[in-house]
Formats: structure tokens, C-alpha cells, sequence
């Protein structure tokens, strides 16, 4: 009888000490995505928080487990081609086989003319209002190296021709309108920063060879090999040109043994085709493709995407904020080419 009373005892005492947020139902899944703020990723329902207390910040668990949490993403941008100048073109016979032997995306969408305002887009989520390739109409707002730095990661861009690091104007066959990073106050007018950062293209080779790749490059041909004077310069050299980097990039990435992305991509199309929220009138299809060691080897993906929903999933891949309209629901977030 005595050993009954002190094991009812304890057990009483432990149930008093229990939290009372233990007892009863759990709060569903959908009550906390209600209480959480817009900006808050869609939680999958697989995932259920359990044990919640009240006094305590929840901690939701976000989208980022769908995409890979890459050690470097590393962008290659060519010049005003459309999907179909493009896919299947025997003179661009290597770009055609990273398309079938990794990722092509058959939907992906530029989102306005000219040139400056796809690239401002790339990088900041927004086009500013600007309509024209203008080289001083600079913008004192946040971009992506804002983000990638806070982070304590490393970003450089690879700027073909440029002359030295962080030019300001057009020289030669290097045209600043290709180079978005140099409109950012925030960066241009940081001189050390600018020269970290905003290097010509043989600087590539040297960072390649110490092992000090940034974890996010953006790699800039000039205007022969981008595509872009396709009169003076045909398909096939700005292929040859894409064949020579990726023989040496890809090795150095793969020697690392971490998680990376190339993403192939154009910055506007030859036609005005639109999608996900874009003007009815926009920049065309164009033919991206995703080189990676993540990713469904012969995969191609139809889901209709823009240059916002590559930013989207940098931002979603590293734990960043979403920049302007790469939060819009319309963007979609790159989740079905990961294995």
C-alpha cells in the first residue's frame, strides 16, 4: 500500500511539471501558416510542428529542404535569343548537349526589352522602372550581393573585356548594360568593394587555380561570344566560346566535391512572348538550362518560370530575403529538377 501511494505521488508530480501546450490537440499545420506573416514560405503538409509553447517564437519550417543548399551558383548570360534560335541549332552543338544531358527548362521567360532591365532583375528582383540600356541611371536599392554577403558568402562577376576592375562606361566589346552590378550605389560607390568584386574575365582563371571560387559568380561574355552580334559573330563562336569555360569549370567544381549550379540563361528573348504576371508584351522564351551535380540528369522542366524565380531559389537555397518581385506568388520557385 505504502509503494502504491509513492508511485501515485510521482506520477501526479509529473504530470503537474508538464507544459500544458503538451496536453490536448496540436495546433494543424494550416492554423500556423494563417498566423505567420505573407512573406512566410508554404510549408509542405508532411511537416507538423509538435509541442508549441506559447511564450516561445515558433520556428516554421520553410521550403528550403526541396532545394539544395549549393556551395556556388555560378551564372553564364548570353545576348537576345529566343528558345527556338537556340534548342536544337546545329551550330550551338554544345550548348544543345548540356540542355539534354541535364536540365532544360522549356517555359522560362525574360521579363522585359531591352537588355539592362533583364539584368537588373536577375540580380535585384526589380527593373526600376528603367526601359533603355542608359549607363547612368544609377539605383540606390539592395541586390542579391547585399544578401550573399550578410550571409558570409562570397559573389564576384566576370566581366569579358572589361579593362580593370569596377570600369564604369563601355569600352571596346565590354558594354556596361551587361554588367548590373555596377549600378548599385551600394556598390559602385564602395571602391574596395567594387574592386573585390566587379573583376575582368581573366581573373576567373586565376581564382580558379587558388581554389578560391566566390560561392556566387556571374560570368559575362563580351559582345562576340554572348551571342550578341550574331551578324559578326554567329552562333557557333559564342558555343565554342560556352565549350572552352565549362571544360574548365565543371572540373574544378566536381574536384571540390560540394553541391553547385551553372545556370545557362539569356537575358531576353527575340520575341515578346509573357507569362506568370509579366506585361502581355514581355521578353520571350528563352532557353535556360541548370548544369548541376543535384540535379535529374535529362530532364526537362515545363513549368513556366521567369528570371525572378532563379532568384527566388538563390534566395530560398541560401536563406536569404526574397527581393522584390521574386516574393510574388506568380514566380514560382524551382523545386522539381533536384534530385
Amino acid at each position: 500500500m505504502r509503494r502504491f501511494l509513492l508511485s501515485l505521488l510521482i506520477l501526479l508530480f509529473l504530470v503537474a511539471c508538464l507544459p500544458s501546450s503538451s496536453i490536448g490537440p496540436q495546433p494543424s499545420v494550416s492554423l500556423l501558416t494563417n498566423l505567420t506573416s505573407t512573406s512566410t514560405p508554404f510549408i509542405p503538409a508532411s511537416i507538423t510542428p509538435t509541442a508549441v509553447k506559447t511564450s516561445i517564437p515558433v520556428s516554421i519550417p520553410t521550403l528550403k529542404s526541396l532545394v539544395p543548399d549549393f556551395s556556388h551558383i555560378i551564372f553564364i548570360v548570353f545576348e537576345n535569343k529566343e528558345f527556338g534560335t537556340v534548342i536544337g541549332n546545329p551550330l550551338m552543338p554544345i550548348y544543345n548537349r548540356f540542355a539534354q544531358e541535364y536540365v532544360l527548362f522549356t517555359e522560362y521567360y525574360a521579363v522585359i526589352h531591352p537588355s539592362l532591365p533583364n539584368y537588373l532583375a536577375m540580380i535585384a528582383g526589380d527593373t526600376f522602372n528603367i526601359t533603355t540600356n542608359c549607363e547612368d541611371c544609377f539605383i540606390n536599392a539592395p541586390s542579391l550581393p547585399d544578401y550573399i554577403e550578410a550571409s558570409g558568402r562570397t559573389w564576384k562577376t566576370y566581366q569579358e573585356d572589361m579593362p580593370r576592375r569596377c570600369f564604369i562606361g563601355s569600352w571596346g566589346k565590354y558594354s556596361q548594360k551587361h554588367n548590373p552590378f555596377i549600378y548599385f550605389d551600394p556598390i559602385r560607390l564602395d571602391k574596395t568593394r567594387c574592386e573585390r568584386s566587379i573583376v575582368p574575365l581573366p581573373d576567373l582563371a586565376l581564382d580558379l587555380a587558388a581554389g578560391i571560387i566566390p560561392n556566387f559568380a556571374f560570368i559575362m561574355p563580351n559582345l562576340c561570344n554572348s551571342a550578341h552580334d550574331s551578324e559578326e559573330c554567329p552562333l557557333n563562336i559564342a558555343d565554342a566560346w560556352l565549350g572552352l569555360l565549362m571544360d574548365t569549370l565543371i572540373p574544378s567544381l566536381e574536384l571540390e566535391g560540394k553541391p553547385y549550379l551553372i545556370v545557362l540563361t539569356w537575358d531576353e528573348g527575340q520575341g515578346d512572348h509573357s507569362c506568370c504576371g509579366l506585361p502581355e508584351v514581355a521578353g520571350g522564351r528563352i532557353p535556360t538550362v541548370f548544369v548541376s551535380n543535384q540535379v535529374k540528369r535529362g530532364f526537362q522542366d515545363d513549368t513556366q518560370y521567369t528570371h525572378y524565380s532563379i532568384l527566388k531559389t538563390i534566395a530560398e537555397a541560401w536563406g536569404l530575403p526574397y527581393l522584390g518581385h521574386s516574393s510574388d506568388e506568380n514566380n514560382k520557385l524551382i523545386i522539381a529538377p533536384w534530385n
